[in-house]
């Protein structure tokens, strides 16, 4: 639930139609500050929210541009855009040594395992998958633009597949490390 919560900006922005992008790009910032704040009440620290203040200021930008200049050329991009974005900002985290998983997963799992090898090592390696996913993404999307096809069915069902084939492994390495560490626990 919690990266429902985390991508909530991106997911809003998705299902506005194209011909809005502005109003969308509107409805993601507003999406991306209400999550932050929200989660900052409920005690969540900065490093739990990196890819939602991330989200902020990427929407911010893209509100300003999509309001100034509906039919600037960065609209046939807004999805690779939006994708190179995560990218970067979940590449970011794994090169300052803060993989943007990591404050998440602090959410759910006991304050003694945080500073543990393990945990930290299971975090790098689904930020890393995370960030190869937005990256092929990122790259797939702005080849349908540059056909012509950043709007297009083939878009969508790539961008979906950018979420969720990286939400399916999280769900499924996190599960397989956790039996691991309950057959190894006598």
């Amino acid at each position: 639930m919690s990266y429902v919560r985390t991508f909530l900006p991106w997911i809003v922005f998705a299902v506005f139609p194209s011909a809005q992008w502005q109003w969308g790009a509107l409805a993601g910032l507003v999406a991306a500050v209400a999550v932050t704040a929200q989660q900052r009440r409920a005690g969540a620290g900065f490093d739990a929210l990196i890819i939602e203040i991330g989200s902020a200021v990427f929407f911010a930008a893209l509100t300003a541009i999509a309001f100034a200049d509906p039919d600037s050329p960065v609209h046939a991009y807004s999805a690779a855009l939006s994708s190179a974005t995560l990218a970067l900002i979940a590449g970011g985290s794994l090169l300052v040594g803060k993989p943007f998983t990591l404050g998440i997963a602090k959410r759910t799992t006991p304050r003694e395992l945080w500073g543990m090898k393990p945990f930290i090592r299971i975090n790098v390696v689904i930020t890393a998958v995370w960030t190869a996913a937005f990256t092929v993404t990122a790259a797939a999307l702005a080849a349908l633009a540059h056909a012509g096809q950043g709007h297009s069915t083939a878009a969508t069902l790539v961008q979906a597949a950018g979420f969720v084939l990286p939400m399916l492994f999280t769900v499924r390495y996190v599960a397989a490390a956790q039996a691991k560490a309950k057959s190894a626990t006598p």
